[in-house]
């Protein structure tokens, strides 16, 4: 599935993946979200599966939250500070898992960004990957659909100590994977 899954988008997109290679074992993938189609591409960075956060009301949805599950989604009841949904990618990291976040949290390009993924990086003690997701919001955003050029770029691990994710140390590390993702966009 991921190798049809990575020649459509290659086929239809252009995709390119560059940059750095994703660590053995846990890691957190966290990128930039410019559209729905990015949980896709972001999984294509890696042969190995990837584990993200989607929103519960998907699961409303029989077939939808069936088939994001398959896909690796994991519900979360966004906005509530969903404890279960954090405490199972927690033990998905634990158990050399590769997760997927947003730290936008929604499709937008806006300056805020979550602390989740430092949380857990720091909570765990695996190491934060900053990826780039570029052109995927001229590929599919609202009212537009089109066949832009696509690509990916994968940043050098950030290594995170595992420690107390309080405020601030998860601040400190959100900023420094918001400015890692930014300087991908610099590289080709």
């Amino acid at each position: 599935m991921h190798r049809v899954t990575r020649a459509v988008f290659r086929l239809l997109f252009g995709l390119r993946i560059s940059g750095s290679s994703v660590p053995a074992g846990g890691a957190v993938l966290a990128a930039n979200h410019e559209s729905v189609l990015d949980p896709f591409v972001l999984g294509l960075v890696t042969k190995r599966p990837v584990r993200f956060l989607a929103k519960r009301e998907l699961w409303r949805f029989g077939v939808v939250g069936r088939t994001i599950e398959a896909l690796g989604g994991v519900p979360v009841d966004r906005g509530t500070g969903d404890r279960a949904a954090i405490a199972r990618l927690e033990e998905l990291l634990r158990e050399d898992w590769l997760v997927g976040v947003f730290p936008q949290g929604v499709v937008r390009d806006a300056p805020t960004w979550h602390r989740g993924a430092a949380k857990l990086a720091l909570a765990t003690g695996t190491p934060l990957v900053p990826i780039l997701i570029d052109g995927t919001a001229k590929a599919l955003s609202r009212g537009r659909v089109g066949l832009p050029r696509l690509r990916v770029v994968v940043g050098e691990p950030i290594v995170v100590e595992q420690a107390k994710p309080t405020i601030a140390a998860a601040k400190e590390l959100t900023e420094q994977l918001r400015l890692a993702v930014e300087a991908l966009r610099e590289r080709e």
